[in-house]
């Protein structure tokens, strides 16, 4: 299944009033596109109450790596997936989080 970039402000706040999982590492919010098309759409947002700029961008990549290796089997198709960084993922690792992800994934599509 292919991935996307999130790229414009509208989408972010669309899915703001999708589905939401809180995780201790992340939330992830999850709205379906209602439209034909079966790609999955990512977009990862770190605030800077979240540490410095060398922090924030290391959790970026590593919120795309998640998305790359997670999403293509567990996400929704069709649907604008949004990762939001937390304080408590900085210091997690990357196992951790990658469970939480699927775990997310599994309360949403329930």
């Amino acid at each position: 299944m292919p991935l996307a970039r999130l790229t414009e402000r509208k989408y972010y706040l669309a899915a703001n009033a999708g589905k939401r999982a809180p995780m201790p590492g992340f939330v992830l919010l999850v709205r379906a596109r209602d439209d034909a098309d079966p790609v999955m759409r990512v977009g990862i947002t770190v605030s800077k109450k979240v540490g410095n700029a060398v922090i924030r961008n290391r959790m970026k990549r590593r919120f795309r790596m998640l998305a790359r290796e997670v999403l293509p089997a567990e996400g929704l198709p069709g649907a604008d997936h949004v990762l939001i960084g937390r304080n408590a993922g900085i210091e997690r690792d990357y196992a951790t989080l990658r469970a939480e992800l699927v775990k997310a994934l599994g309360k949403i599509k329930r």
